[in-house]
């Protein structure tokens, strides 16, 4: 076996061992990481910054300036992408609307609404279930 062929296979045997012990599911390993947090357990996912990681503990600062103190069992890795479902506060009125991901940058979101209105608005205004 050629080196470039343990490297790989290595890598192989450790990402099948963190999946295994659950290591797959990781979702915040150091301050800084954007991850998705269920703000006071309410069955939606929000995103935002691991401020502090520490003693299986992550306090999230939320991309709308809430701050919550978590588990890390309770904590998404971010995995927004072009394309994807999610609901949003339209205009900053209140109600949730779904839509699909049109565009996306840093906090900056692109949003095409089921109903057919467009909106470019901030993810603090958005969340997924």
């Amino acid at each position: 076996m050629g080196r470039p062929d343990l490297i790989k296979y290595s890598s192989i045997l450790i990402a099948v061992g963190m999946i295994a012990l659950g290591g797959g599911a990781a979702s915040a390993q150091t301050a800084g990481d954007w991850v998705l947090g269920n703000y006071k357990n309410a069955g939606y996912w929000f995103p935002g910054i691991a401020e502090k990681v520490e003693g299986g503990t992550v306090t999230i600062r939320y991309d709308d300036g809430d701050r919550e103190t978590v588990s890390l069992d309770k904590v998404r890795p971010y995995d927004w992408m072009i394309g994807m479902k999610v609901q949003c506060n339209y205009k900053n009125a209140g109600d949730w609307y779904p839509g699909t991901i049109a565009s996306l940058a840093g906090e900056k979101i692109g949003i095409n609404y089921d109903d057919g209105d467009k909106e470019t608005t901030k993810t603090g205004r958005c969340r997924t279930q």
